[in-house]
């Protein structure tokens, strides 16, 4: 496909995936869904899982497979897309990020990420042992060790660009529940890409990725709290023109943007979490607030349901064919909701946050999304997991997502959640609901 081929093609895309995305979410609002989880379904069905299965035909020629290289051609440039809509959408998230309220709940929220990280993961790795032990859900380059780090890994991981998303859409921006839930899941998912480098290192024989992954985000975290942060804090009277941000502000916050998630990238972690770093090292006030008025409407609307499609094109759900695969199905799910969910309601309640607050963190948290499709794709990719393990994941991770909002909604109504742990004084001004 050459470049003007190409081009041609990927405006069909964009028409294709945004209307299908607006269909599935007038569908989903009917069932208390918000509008990320229908982009996150709509990704699966216009892949092989549905449209792929109905019409062969015509999502290969919505997006094309190449042959020559076995994968979609689309990688050139529905890739670059949709990581760029979601690194934006981070840097979003982290301009508004509350660390002022992070530092109120401090142990809270220290306390809802060791509980989201060492419960999981104990079920997780338990989970490995048994299957790399008594089936054939591993294949055999894959050790034991190996196994129930990865599955433990998988277990940990938060749905952080999505209970974002969430957390905008039920209007729950700034307050305690939100940013308790917020800064566990962004802990929990650096811890759950570190464990992740640890497996990838043990199955390539070369333990350096695992150094420069854990080393190098401590070194980029310090120089961007201890070393950016301050510095923007002194040049704000240069970035503001009169009462407005200027041009220039806004290219230095994009570029800080790019610098961040390409610099996470190149370590080792994803693109998020250095995007999100940044966001919250951009100064609170004008700077902020007009940065994220100018960069959000088009992220939410045009880029993030690039993402939600992409990784969907290589979501296969129908590779569970017996009812034993469907039972270990059964069984990584309920590892998943009680290692998670149960784990950090427990841990918040013990913080003494209401019971009806911590069931909302639980609930938050219990969420996977899409980050738990890319590292299950990383897995199966170099072939640690099986194809048939891939899907049992993939299962747990919809279940989890598609679940979170209307229990929430059923335990702690979205009206009452705002108005009862939102601090004085604090609103959220830009809901992403989508």
């Amino acid at each position: 496909m050459n470049n003007v081929e190409a081009a041609v093609q990927f405006f069909a895309q964009i028409a294709v995936i945004l209307t299908c995305c607006r269909i599935v979410g007038l569908l989903a609002a009917r069932l208390g869904q918000p509008q990320v989880v229908a982009e996150m379904i709509t990704g699966v069905l216009l892949g092989p899982s549905l449209l792929g299965l109905l019409a062969p035909e015509w999502q290969s020629f919505v997006f094309p497979w190449d042959a020559t290289q076995q994968e979609r051609d689309t990688q050139s440039y529905l890739f670059p897309a949709s990581q760029l809509g979601l690194a934006l959408y981070m840097f979003i998230v982290g301009m508004e990020f509350r660390v002022d309220i992070v530092a109120q709940n401090l142990r809270s929220s220290i306390a809802v990420s060791i509980a989201g990280m060492a419960a999981p993961f104990a079920l997780g790795a338990l989970l490995g042992w048994v299957f790399h032990r008594y089936t054939s859900l591993f294949p055999e380059a894959t050790s034991l060790n190996e196994a129930a780090l990865f599955l433990g890994a998988s277990m940990c991981i938060t749905a952080f660009p999505m209970l974002a998303r969430i957390i905008h859409f039920k209007g729950l921006a700034g307050t305690r529940m939100g940013t308790v839930a917020i800064g566990a899941g962004a802990i929990d998912d650096a811890f759950a890409w570190c464990l992740l480098a640890v497996v990838l290192a043990s199955f390539d024989d070369d333990w350096s990725l695992a150094v420069r992954n854990i080393v190098g985000a401590a070194i980029f975290a310090t120089v961007v709290l201890g070393i950016v942060r301050p510095v923007l804090g002194r040049l704000k009277s240069l970035l503001i023109r009169g009462d407005e941000l200027s041009e220039t502000g806004t290219v230095v916050g994009l570029a800080l943007m790019a610098i961040g998630a390409w610099t996470t990238d190149l370590i080792g972690l994803h693109a998020v979490f250095g995007a999100f770093l940044m966001g919250t090292a951009i100064p609170r006030g004008r700077i902020s607030e007009t940065l994220i008025e100018r960069i959000q409407p088009l992220t939410v609307a045009l880029l993030l349901p690039l993402f939600f499609t992409y990784s969907g094109l290589n979501t296969r759900i129908g590779l569970l064919d017996s009812p034993w695969l469907w039972a270990l199905s059964g069984v990584v799910l309920a590892a998943a909701v009680l290692g998670k969910g149960v784990g950090c309601w427990g841990a918040a309640r013990l913080t003494g946050i209401p019971n009806r607050e911590a069931i909302g963190i639980g609930a938050l948290m219990n969420s996977r999304g899409l980050m738990e499709l890319i590292i299950i794709n990383i897995g199966l990719q170099r072939g640690i997991i099986s194809a048939e393990l891939f899907a049992m994941l993939v299962i747990m991770a919809i279940v989890t997502t598609l679940a979170a909002s209307p229990i929430f909604d059923r335990l702690y109504p979205s009206q009452e959640a705002g108005a009862e742990s939102k601090p004085t004084g604090t609103a959220s001004k830009l809901p992403i609901g989508g």
